[in-house]
């Protein structure tokens, strides 16, 4: 049983509240969790901690993305039924206590303590938070839903463009001055620090959320203009029936083969750089500007979750991931093959893949919605993030195992990074298939009773038979 101060009635929106205010509140949440892509910052300080390989330490990532994507799975009905302010304050206690975990491990020298601590029970916090508010939003804005899923979920993408340079400035400050000497004592208390601080800002998305109430449409929108749009339903469909439609699993293998192209980049960035542009002996690239790099990749992660996602209002889903598969294999191939050749070519390439990859992330909850319809998009948004944990698994995995294969940490150069990334070309092929092959899904699988269209109830606000919450 919730708390009072948790339960969905208590979160209904009264009279004239301002839906603009969810975004933030959604974003106060995405932005912590987001921090699980400024991993490599501190990466190789737990190489040397551990005494370990890069694929060990690499686990700690995959385990998270797969608990994140376990726990969507899992408690995505869960988090439909019992709304968003729940699941937030869920995620920020998850969330925290992963970090608490991990760094015990690290003070201690424990590695399974890091694995339970920030890659399993902070993983859960990941997927919890991750849909936390994706379905409260769309229906918030079922005008513009790519645009209102982007504007939260872009600060999933932004996460390291705050973590990054947090984490460096902490870490120097830790390590007496001097980013060059980080030690697992400086990371160890980096994490009780960011642990602290994210739970603190997130308590402020727990706290100001609001879902629509149940007639709510914003001013001047027509339901009906909705179907008349290709691949788009005002039908229904449950999150039972939808994993028996061919749709949900070509979508399952669009969104795998995107993430595992990009987390093949983001997983190993601050490193990667480095290697690239190494003339033998000395890396022309310093840990500090590496650093940078994440923050920088980090920008165009976000800025992709809303850019992309906003143009697929206008031209549809399935011409976006066309984009996103199909220019993003060609980008991926000139990063192999030529990124060695210039920073500034190889910056501009690794940005642009990682916006296709941040938009793919904040496009995807609208695609099903258009699919699907918003009885239990939450849901079906929970169980399609497998896809995620399995990526998360495959991307570090593949890019791990081929650079274990090359060299020593240190060594490496860009040549070492061309399998794995050729490799990464010929899944984002397969999604771009994948994608073509989708096709509106079958009225067999719609419930019986569709809910009412709404009405306006004038200049954005929702109506007056919602609760004050």
């Amino acid at each position: 049983m919730l708390p009072s101060f948790l339960q969905r009635s208590r979160t209904v929106a009264g009279p004239g509240f301002n839906r603009w205010i969810i975004p933030p509140a959604a974003l106060a949440v995405h932005l912590c969790i987001g921090q699980v892509y400024a991993t490599s910052v501190y990466k190789q300080a737990l190489v040397d901690h551990f005494d370990t390989s890069q694929t060990a330490i690499g686990v700690v990532f995959s385990i998270a993305i797969v608990m994140l994507g376990l726990s969507a799975a899992v408690f995505g009905t869960w988090v439909d039924r019992n709304g968003p302010r729940a699941a937030m304050f869920v995620s920020a206690c998850c969330w925290t206590a992963g970090f608490l975990v991990g760094s015990a491990g690290i003070a201690t020298g424990q590695l399974w303590l890091l694995y339970l601590g920030y890659g399993v029970i902070g993983g859960i916090g990941l997927g919890i938070g991750y849909i936390s508010p994706v379905s409260t939003l769309i229906k918030w804005f079922p005008d513009r839903p790519g645009l209102a899923t982007g504007m939260a979920i872009m600060g999933f993408g932004g996460g390291a463009l705050v973590a990054s340079p947090l984490s460096n400035q902490l870490l120097t400050a830790y390590s007496g001055g001097d980013i060059a000497d980080v030690d697992g004592s400086a990371v160890a208390r980096l994490f009780l620090t960011l642990g602290v601080v994210y739970f603190v800002v997130m308590m402020f998305g727990v706290f100001t959320v609001r879902v629509a109430p149940p007639d709510y449409a914003p001013a001047g929108f027509d339901p009906s203009t909705v179907k008349k749009k290709a691949l788009v339903t005002t039908s229904n469909v449950s999150a039972a029936n939808a994993i028996k439609a061919p749709q949900f699993w070509l979508l399952w293998v669009v969104l795998f083969c995107n993430v595992t192209a990009g987390i093949g980049i983001l997983e190993q960035a601050s490193p990667m750089i480095q290697d690239f542009f190494r003339d033998g002996t000395t890396s022309a690239i310093t840990a500090v500007a590496a650093g940078g790099f994440v923050g920088l990749l980090s920008l165009g992660n976000m800025a992709g979750r809303f850019v992309w996602s906003s143009t697929s209002d206008i031209i549809g889903r399935k011409r976006i991931y066309m984009v996103y598969l199909g220019v993003g294999a060609v980008l991926y191939a000139t990063l192999a093959l030529a990124g060695q050749t210039s920073t500034a070519l190889f910056v501009l390439l690794a940005l642009v893949i990682l916006s296709f990859y941040g938009g793919g992330f904040a496009t995807i909850p609208a695609y099903l919605r258009d699919l699907f319809g918003t009885y239990q998009v939450g849901a079906i948004h929970g169980r399609l993030l497998t896809a995620w944990a399995a990526a998360g698994v495959a991307g570090p995995l593949i890019v791990n195992r081929f650079l274990d294969a090359r060299g020593e940490p240190g060594s490496l150069v860009a040549a070492d990074y061309r399998p794995a990334l050729l490799t990464m070309v010929v899944l984002l092929v397969v999604g771009f298939v994948a994608n073509l092959l989708v096709r509106p899904v079958s009225s067999a699988l719609h419930e019986p009773e569709t809910p009412a269209a709404p009405t306006a109830t004038g200049a954005g606000a929702p109506s007056t038979t919602g609760r004050r919450g």
